[in-house]
């Protein structure tokens, strides 16, 4: 079944009754112009379109957007003339949705080739994101209605969409902190390109679940009894158990070992104030034994994607484990909607708009889209965005307190380039945690780092072996071949004066 009112019921009291009406002429106009078309699955084609648009509205996106789903295949997938759809879309629907149907239909005329070829498909996933990053979240919801009826399509085309799903959407979704997406987009392709892994982690933990929700449930109680006990209202307490792909990752960096994995299972509690937060922590370890070196708190400094929880793990009474997450309700939907979280601008007089994007934040969408890219070195390519854009990130504190986000590996010499170029240039030595390193020391998470510089200090070749950021590689590099030219502009001087 496809009716409108499953959307309306995602938006609740949030919608207005003209926007209700102009969703109930986007669903019309889609219905009509996909009329008799199928899916692989033998299903309407309406039955996509829809689907996608009702996830656009779970996300709490706004009506525009949410339109954009409906038609956002119509240009593309109907037999009326481009033109024609276009106008009408203007006419009926306005100029920011035909922008949005329009970048959408652009992203989709770029098929995925393999890891060493996907790059073109890259790059237009990077400039949508610069330009409006509306436009690659109505994709993701695309992604992962596709993927939920991926059944249905031949094998060989299965496991390159999965494939996919898992190298480009998946990570670009985790960068802007779409956590929600994220996760379903993996676990939907996971037993698609590694089944007979996705089967193990799928019965590893079916033979837990009973054990892990009784911890929960007991933990969750007696949380239950402490805030009301001392008078602290909570928004939501709830537990989780680790998506099947992330866990399968992570049983891979502990040799399959699954009591070496602390986060299995999570108890959020999501309260109404950051003091709540802090006093809900002390709480917490007053009933019970922490886990030592398991206390993690990314409220006061955010991961990279922006998310902000205090996350500590605890030794339960049943002689388990449980991590429990604990922040107010704007972090929780951060958690979830990350960059989509700032999408849903409420038009009526008794909802406060949300604030706008943190540009600081999302600037590395910008840095994508200005990427240098060499046809004939894809790889290199792929493997600089892998490292500088997607790959595990570490926080290096400055002695000020200010955050560096910094590549898995990095040096002091990254660092010094990310502060700034002539720091890099002329480092001769760092202090991490007060004490004096080596300047190619690898870095570790929270480091706090000191950078010594000298005049006389410059970059020599063995640098780059040393450094993990691609702009460190290019600053040492434009250094050393500045200064090699300039070596023999000066030989050849002195060779034609003598």
């Amino acid at each position: 079944m496809t009716d409108i009112s499953e959307i309306f019921a995602c938006l609740g009291e949030k919608v207005t009754p003209e926007q209700r009406a102009l969703l109930q002429k986007a669903y019309d106009f889609a219905h009509s112009v996909h009329e008799g078309q199928k899916r692989m699955s033998g299903e309407p084609y309406f039955t996509h379109v829809f689907q996608v648009a009702k996830k656009l509205a779970e996300l709490d996106m706004d009506t525009p957007i949410i339109i954009a789903g409906l038609l956002h295949d119509v240009i593309e997938d109907t037999n009326i003339p481009e033109e024609e759809i276009e106008k009408r879309i203007q006419e009926e629907f306005g100029s920011d949705v035909l922008f949005l149907v329009k970048g959408v239909t652009k992203l989709g005329t770029v098929k995925y080739r393999g890891y060493e070829r996907h790059v073109e498909s890259l790059r237009k996933f990077f400039l949508a994101m610069a330009s409006d990053p509306r436009v690659v979240i109505i994709k993701f919801a695309d992604r992962l209605h596709n993927l939920q009826t991926l059944e249905h399509v031949r094998e060989d085309k299965r496991k390159r969409i999965a494939m996919e799903s898992l190298e480009v959407y998946a990570p670009l979704a985790n960068r802007l902190g779409i956590g929600k997406l994220k996760s379903d987009i993996e676990d939907a392709a996971f037993p698609y390109v590694y089944p007979k892994e996705a089967a193990e982690v799928q019965e590893l933990i079916k033979e837990k679940r009973g054990i892990y929700e009784k911890n929960l449930e007991e933990v969750k109680e007696e949380i239950q009894k402490e805030l009301e006990k001392h008078s602290i209202p909570a928004a939501e307490i709830s537990y989780r158990i680790k998506h099947t792909y992330s866990l399968w990752k992570k049983l891979l960096r502990y040799n399959m070992d699954l009591e070496k994995i602390y986060d299995i299972v999570a108890l959020r509690i999501v309260l109404n104030n950051v003091a709540d937060c802090y006093r809900m922590l002390g709480l917490i370890h007053s009933i019970w034994r922490p886990v030592p070196g398991r206390i993690k708190d990314y409220i006061a400094t955010p991961k990279p994607n922006g998310y902000r929880s205090i996350h500590t793990t605890i030794f339960t009474k049943s002689g388990g484990t449980a991590e429990i997450q604990i922040r107010t309700k704007e972090m929780d939907t951060e958690a979830f909607y990350g960059i989509a979280a700032h999408f849903f601008y409420k038009e009526t007089e008794k909802h406060k708009e949300r604030g706008p994007i943190n540009k600081e934040k999302f600037k590395w969408i910008e840095e994508l889209k200005n990427l240098n890219y060499n046809p004939r070195d894809p790889k290199s390519f792929l493997e600089h965005i892998k490292t500088d854009f997607f790959g595990d990130r570490i926080f290096i504190f400055t002695p000020k307190g200010d955050v560096i986000d910094l590549p898995e590996g990095s040096t002091p010499i990254d660092f010094a380039y990310s502060v700034h170029s002539d720091i890099g240039h002329h480092i001769s030595g760092a202090k991490i945690n007060g004490k004096m390193a080596s300047i190619f020391t690898r870095l570790q998470n929270r480091d706090i780092v000191e950078i010594i510089r000298k005049k006389d200090a410059n970059p020599s070749g063995k640098w780059l072996e040393h450094v993990k950021t691609t702009a460190a590689q290019k600053h040492i590099k434009s250094y050393l071949e500045k200064h090699s030219l300039l070596a023999r502009l000066k030989s050849f001087g002195r060779r034609s004066k003598n």
